[in-house]
């Protein structure tokens, strides 16, 4: 890893994402854990971190619908379905799509779907836009301790030698909500 990168930077964040470990980034609400999704390894690190389940599958968060595409599959969605996904995105409203054969088991866990979210985050655009495409992305908090709030509660949570991007979140107060990309069905409130 280059030693001259900025702790808490972009920058020195994709370093990390490339070794396959796993960061914390401030997202709209809450900040996130997240990691490289064509990683199984740096995935097993966040699972572990987590301790979730491989089977309740991930949410991946992209810079844009393009970056998405290599994971999902949308040929089934009408253009009145599109229209409503591209009315709320950018923005913290995830859909679960159906996923494409190749994509992971170690993403969709026990589904043939995947969530997906294209974030109005500028930091996490920029993130991803550095990395060159999305990140699996979860809630930064320990089982049983509420989601970070704060690069200091991610600290306190994970320990100071956690790699954290420095920022803020969007302000939300509730975590993104979680539509079907087909039905519409709503899975959680935002």
């Amino acid at each position: 890893m280059n030693n001259n990168l900025q702790p808490g930077s972009v920058a020195y964040a994709v370093e990390v994402l490339k070794n396959e470990e796993v960061i914390a980034y401030p997202t709209e609400a809450v900040f996130g854990v997240g990691c490289d999704p064509d990683s199984e390894k740096a995935v097993n690190r966040l699972l572990a971190l987590k301790q979730r389940p491989v089977e309740k599958g991930l949410i991946l968060i992209a810079a844009s619908f393009a970056q998405l595409e290599p994971y999902i599959d949308d040929s089934m969605l009408t253009e009145q379905q599109r229209e409503i996904i591209f009315a709320t995105w950018p923005g913290p409203v995830t859909f679960v799509f159906p996923a494409r054969p190749t994509t992971s088991r170690w993403l969709t866990g026990q589904f043939d779907s995947l969530a997906v979210r294209v974030t109005d985050h500028p930091l996490v655009i920029e993130l991803c836009e550095a990395f060159g495409k999305p990140l699996v992305s979860t809630s930064a908090n320990l089982t049983g301790l509420p989601p970070c709030r704060s690069s200091r509660e991610v600290i306190a949570q994970f320990g100071a030698e956690f790699p954290v991007v420095d920022g803020e979140t969007g302000g939300r107060l509730n975590p993104s909500e979680i539509r079907d990309a087909l039905t519409g069905e709503r899975f959680r409130q935002g």
